[in-house]
């Protein structure tokens, strides 16, 4: 039986939306039940689909939810990056708007927050969080470093290590979704951004403010 939130979609769909609900229906079932509690079966009661349609499009339940799993990365991704592919943004606009993604509500929903922390703290998925995971958060890690060394040739805090501010920030990143998770009530997305942009106007006072964006 469907979930009594989710509509009963049309038998003719085409193959992306039915993957595109076994997803979505993959990500409620993980904050709901957790991996272990995640099974074909409860996918297509939540996405009103057969056994057999889940079958073909994913083979198996790994197959889902590594698909699950790459499809947030490349999600996050590509909402980033598109953030900073705007014509006319300096260095520091452009961190700015990647923080901007890192805490946008449709990124990092509780929802989606307890998929990705499920990933991580599942030992038997560890190896494949980090192979679908691994290339996106290093293009992150490497233009964060590309724009904090442009602020720097600006002659603003010299001497500061690119590469060391660009990782404390993809740390705090990290960190910052686990305190949304487990305290959504004392720490939220605007916590994250004051506090980001606090450590980034310290560092760079120059080229970052304390509580708004450049």
């Amino acid at each position: 039986m469907a979930d009594a939130n989710t509509k009963k979609p049309q038998r003719t769909a085409p193959p992306e939306i039915r993957r595109k609900q076994l997803i979505d229906a993959t990500i409620t079932s993980i904050s709901q039940n957790g991996i272990p509690g995640t099974t074909m079966t409860t996918v297509t009661r939540l996405a009103g689909l057969s056994l057999g349609l889940v079958n073909f499009h994913f083979k198996n339940k790994d197959t889902l939810l590594e698909e699950t799993l790459r499809f947030l990365a490349e999600e996050h991704r590509n909402h980033w990056a598109k953030k900073i592919a705007k014509p006319g943004l300096s260095a520091a606009q452009k961190v700015n708007a990647i923080i901007d993604a890192q805490f946008h509500p449709h990124i990092c929903s509780r929802k989606k927050l307890t998929v990705w922390f499920a990933f991580f703290g599942e030992a038997a998925y560890r190896t494949s969080y980090r192979s679908i995971t691994t290339r996106i958060d290093a293009e992150r890690l490497g233009v964060l470093e590309d724009l904090f060394q442009q602020i720097i040739s600006d002659g603003d805090s010299e001497g500061v290590d690119a590469s060391g501010v660009a990782s404390t920030l993809e740390g705090l990143f990290d960190g910052f979704w686990l305190n949304m998770l487990m305290y959504p009530v004392k720490f939220t997305r605007a916590d994250a951004v004051t506090q980001l942009r606090t450590y980034l106007a310290t560092t760079f006072p120059s080229h970052f403010q304390r509580d708004s964006a450049v």
